[in-house]
């Protein structure tokens, strides 16, 4: 069966770095085309890669407007990579009988995210939100380990973003707030989305933002508590992103997670984007794989896993516990087993949705001062 042509809107980093990497390992897509505004340069010898995809891409189309992009009948998946036209451009692609990738945030509101599942399902083409975080080394090693039920029933949970002064965030400079920008849109989409796979919907909403540059109305450090009614009733979880914590990025908490049974608590970040900047292939029997350093640390009533040892004064059982291997190239497999298996799809537009609504929640509980 032939591959499926893909068009990418966008040649910024976000394409070159979230997804052209792990496109192309796949050999069921083909980079087919591109939407870029800028000229192509008539002189391709001497541009650096990186500035124009007809210059790393030669064989793919180049288009310069929307209507000429998705008027090309030979797109047959559309990877919405542009900032700020999410919505318009995944719509005028399904539209256009094409499906659909939509780098985060899916939506700025949940109306939004509502009219895309709308024309998901009146045309019948995919729409999945890139929440490749899910594919994160720590995040599937997290899920498989409450899954087996070794840490008992979830009381509480906290999950950590942090970094320390990114240069990306400090281009944040509007002094007027704009729904839509900030740390709750960027790296909150990511925790947010996690802690919603793990526990689903919650009760209410708690949250305060803070921009600590103090250049912008625009959220660069924010706490959102997450508390859970029915059987979850026992359970808060917290989701929490800092632009102020000077620690190296193996020592920064990551997860603490306590439960009846045991506890969890990890360190460091998946390694998969840092092994791409090592030139490290995504197709690499090595590349998402944590060095033992930062696998986190798992205490439990009875022993788990071999690499646990049995404290003499507690009793408890306490080691390491394996990192999971991350995969972002899953992220595209799942997309094709959708599209041409028509399985399931791995990432739901509804659960994007709920994690675009969290935040709509988390930012009306910091007008107000209130739970929502």
């Amino acid at each position: 069966m032939a591959p499926i042509k893909v068009g990418l809107i966008g040649y910024g980093f976000s394409t070159k770095c979230f997804h052209l990497p792990f496109i192309t390992p796949n050999k069921d897509l083909e980079v087919y085309a591109f939407l870029q505004r800028a000229e192509a340069p008539a002189e391709k010898s001497g541009v650096e890669k990186g500035k124009h995809c007809t210059v790393d891409y030669p064989s793919a189309k180049h288009y310069r407007t929307p209507e000429d992009f998705f008027g090309d009948k030979g797109i047959e998946l559309v990877v919405v990579c542009s900032g700020g036209l999410h919505t318009e451009f995944a719509e005028q692609a399904m539209m256009a009988g094409k499906h659909v990738v939509v780098e985060k945030p899916f939506t700025i509101t949940s109306e939004q995210s509502d009219s895309l599942i709308k024309t998901a399902k009146e045309t019948g083409k995919v729409c999945t939100p890139f929440q490749n975080r899910r594919y994160d080394s720590d995040f599937l090693t997290l899920e498989s380990l409450i899954a087996t039920g070794a840490l008992g029933e979830i009381t509480d949970f906290t999950t950590h973003y942090d970094v320390d002064y990114p240069d990306w965030a400090l281009k944040w400079t509007e002094k007027e707030f704009i729904q839509g920008q900030g740390m709750l849109y960027g790296l909150g989409t990511h925790s947010i989305d996690q802690t919603l796979l793990l526990f689903g919907q919650p009760k209410s909403v708690w949250a305060t933002t803070r921009s600590l540059r103090g250049e912008t109305a625009n959220d660069d450090t924010f706490t959102v508590v997450l508390q859970y009614g029915g059987d979850k009733k026992n359970l808060v979880a917290t989701v929490k992103t800092t632009i102020v914590s000077s620690l190296p990025t193996e020592r920064q908490l990551k997860y603490f997670v306590r439960g009846r049974d045991g506890t969890f608590m990890k360190h460091g970040e998946d390694p998969q984007i840092d092994h791409l900047f090592a030139d490290m292939p995504a197709d690499d029997p090595k590349f998402g794989v944590e060095p033992e350093s930062t696998y986190g640390e798992l205490w439990t009533k009875k022993q788990v896993v071999d690499t646990q040892s049995q404290d003499a004064t507690t009793k408890l059982w306490g080691g390491k516990y394996k990192s999971q291997q991350g995969f972002y190239v899953h992220f595209y497999r799942d997309v094709v087993a959708s599209i041409k298996d028509g399985k399931p799809q791995a990432i739901k537009p509804e659960e994007s949705r709920m994690g675009i609504r969290v935040i709509e929640m988390a930012l009306e509980s910091n007008r107000t001062g209130q739970v929502v």
